[in-house]
């Protein structure tokens, strides 16, 4: 098969090139016939809706004339303005205008506005009206315009209520004589839009179906009405008349003709690879199964996944769907006690173990390494498929003569309210990792605080991150004392961060340092400040504790070295003070970095001995300067004589490798005197003193001088 798939590959090759060269000579011909047409049917629609916004414009334009014309005639008149400015202007107005706009059809209403002061008469269909009220705020601001004699008619549009109303104004004034009045009355005729006079409109300048509209016009041709401040009120709407369609619809047989002769054409030219095509089709199948399944287990991968859980997600809608996420514990020994051969061979059973584990998975993934998923359906609880699983990983697997134990730790999550897969499979991974945090060969549910408490990290983290730049954490200083006469020998310098909303102890924030990445920042501000402080209190030495990350980052002893360079510090009076830890994870780099201080002059010190598993090798490999007696064994002396002699011999030990031993953690004159008999050379803890400030250390040291 393998040997087959170049020349596969070269006829489908083939095929999909011939095949493109005629539908690419079919679409061209094709693209170009259809672009004719429609160019010529577009070209006869545009002309014709041009013509047609040109005529809505003439009618607007000729209906505005029509209304400012009557109201010229009217306004221009001699007795006009003789009733109006020296006789009864009311009853006058009335018989030749109000009586009149009961029922005319040049307009519908009238009004006679008077200048300032004066009193304004108007009727709409006989009736008196209040103009402002009918026509709006904005029907004074139009009568003001034409209240000037000698000008053309002011013609505006105006909405009241549902009606879009055409008002022409005019100053009356008597024709053909100058008169040098300073104000004018304004008379104004109104006309509505009504729907026969939109009608008469439309038959008059051949626009079929026009209207008023003030929503929208979707695709209808339109033109807007004005209102005196420019403001659109409504507009006249219309279909587009379309003649290009009426002679496309001419000539849609040929087309179709062209159209069927086309489509012979290329059912030909597809026929011809049809066959190419599924096998092609079959290829491309083969190509997704190895895209979405592993090929050491035959199991599905990540991607496989991801779609399978989408799939189901969509498709067991009100059905319970569970995700397992199964991380296989002791997998790496097994790798490097055995080789990977042994390991694959071991992923290959577990895969055929987690196919028949339960009847309700309905999907079986890997997801690299020995990380593996299953998908569960149904409302059965998760526990009847997580404690079989667990107990079958228990049990030893026999590959070549070879008997292979391992467990599993199990993160479970529900698709309940999960969004998608990726999201369940983000929360399902994050159970895993608690069920690993709390010891493995267990499984745990995924839950909302672990988010919370996952948030709470994050933001304590960019709390953290915030208070470096701002320099919020501060050293203290724990002063150590000899064990001999009392006197104060030294500091320690530990480092704390205080908050207005509380204090965050050391105990969190340092190992949140070492998991984001910031301890190095945070140990080399704590070395400086510390540094800077103490000499105050020179000739004192100081200590100061070193994370083990810090001691494995290849530039840490360069960067302590500058350090003291800048600050002036004699490397001597410097202890750094690291637990067993860092020489446990990376011996390698922990020696040469302290061989490169150590030759610089700088003092170690091996903390919190008797906590861990620190052996008289690992006092001896790495040279320790001193080692610090952690708490717990100084606590131990008050339960009896088995914690003092263990306390007696620890320090027994120390002097026999001629390593110098400081306790830690004492409380009362009784623990002092005990480690002092026992050969303890410095005593640390709150009977010497409490962690205090720079200024109040310095304060302290002042008054113990003193006395």
């Amino acid at each position: 098969m393998l040997a087959r798939r170049p020349k596969e590959s070269r006829e489908g090759n083939s095929v999909l090139i011939a095949t493109s060269l005629f539908l690419l000579v079919a679409v061209i011909l094709g693209g170009m016939g259809a672009h004719v047409v429609d160019r010529m049917r577009n070209s006869a629609n545009a002309l014709d809706d041009n013509r047609a916004v040109l005529a809505a414009e003439a009618a607007v334009s000729s209906f505005k004339e029509k209304l400012a014309a009557t109201v010229r005639d009217n306004a221009v008149w001699d007795d006009a303005y003789k009733a109006i400015t020296q006789g009864d202007s009311e009853a006058w107005v009335y018989e030749n205008w109000g009586k009149t706009s009961e029922d005319y059809a040049l307009y519908d209403g009238i009004a006679l506005t008077a200048p300032a002061g004066g009193k304004s008469i108007a009727y709409l269909k006989g009736g008196i009206v209040d103009p402002a009220e009918y026509l709006g705020a904005r029907f004074p601001a139009h009568v003001q315009a034409a209240a000037r004699p000698g000008m053309d008619p002011t013609v505006n549009f105006f909405r009241s209520g549902n009606d879009i109303i055409a008002v022409a104004s005019e100053a009356i004034q008597p024709f053909g004589s100058q008169v040098q009045d300073p104000e004018y009355f304004v008379l104004s005729f109104y006309k509505t839009l009504s729907s026969a006079v939109v009608a008469e409109m439309a038959r008059d300048h051949q626009l079929p179906k026009l209207h008023i509209t003030r929503g929208a016009v979707g695709e209808l041709l339109n033109m807007p009405l004005m209102d005196i401040d420019g403001i659109e009120v409504a507009r006249l709407a219309w279909p587009s008349a379309a003649p290009g369609n009426t002679i496309f619809d001419e000539v849609r047989p040929f087309i179709a003709a062209a159209i069927a002769i086309l489509g012979v054409y290329l059912v030909g030219v597809l026929f011809a690879g049809w066959s190419e095509t599924r096998r092609l089709k079959n290829l491309a199948d083969r190509a997704r199964h190895e895209a979405t399944h592993d090929s050491l287990s035959g199991l599905l991968n990540r991607l496989g996944l991801l779609e399978r859980l989408d799939r189901l997600m969509q498709a067991s809608r009100g059905q319970m769907l569970t995700l397992h996420l199964i991380d296989l514990d002791g997998f790496k020994a097994v790798n490097d006690a055995w080789g990977h051969a042994i390991g694959d061979e071991l992923i290959r059973l577990v895969a055929e173990a987690l196919r028949d584990i339960h009847p309700g998975v309905a999907g079986v993934a890997r997801l690299g390494g020995d990380e593996f998923a299953l998908i569960q359906l149904g409302s059965a609880n998760s526990a009847e498929l997580d404690n079989p699983l667990l107990e079958r990983l228990k049990k030893p697997f026999f590959i070549g003569g070879r008997t292979i134990e391992i467990g599993a730790s199990i993160g479970v999550a529900s698709h309940d309210d999960a969004e998608d897969a990726h999201e369940l499979l983000r929360r399902a991974d994050m159970a895993l990792y608690e069920a690993k945090e709390t010891g493995r060969g267990c499984a745990v549910t995924y839950h909302p605080d672990l988010d919370r408490q996952r948030e709470k990290i994050a933001a304590l983290e960019s709390e953290l991150r915030r208070a470096l730049q701002n320099d919020e954490i501060q050293p203290v200083f724990q002063p150590l004392a000899s064990a001999a006469s009392g006197d104060i020998t030294g500091v320690e310098a530990l480092a704390r961060w205080r908050r207005p909303q509380g204090t965050i102890g050391p105990d969190l924030f340092i190992p949140l340092a070492e998991k984001c990445g910031l301890i190095d920042i945070l140990g080399l501000q704590m070395l400086r400040k510390s540094i800077m402080a103490s000499k105050a209190w020179s000739p004192l030495s100081l200590s100061v504790n070193v994370s083990p990350i810090q001691l494995c980052n290849p530039n840490f002893a360069g960067d302590v070295l500058a350090v003291l360079k800048e600050e002036g510090f004699d490397p001597s009076q410097l202890t750094l003070e690291i637990t067993e830890a860092v020489l446990m994870s990376n011996p390698e780099q922990a020696r040469r970095s302290i061989t490169a201080l150590k030759s610089a002059g700088i003092r170690f010190a091996l903390d919190d001995f008797g906590a861990g598993y620190a052996s008289i090798g690992t006092l001896r490999e790495f040279g320790f300067d001193r080692m610090k007696i952690d708490r717990s064994l100084v606590q131990a002396m008050d339960d009896g004589s088995t914690g003092r002699s263990v306390l007696a011999a620890t320090i027994s030990l120390a002097k026999a490798l001629g390593i110098p031993v400081t306790a830690e953690g004492i409380e009362s004159a009784d623990q002092a005197d005990a480690l002092r008999v026992a050969g303890c050379d410095q005593l640390q803890g709150y009977l010497v003193g409490k962690p205090m400030g720079r200024e109040e250390l310095a304060s302290w040291l002042a008054s113990s001088i003193a006395a």
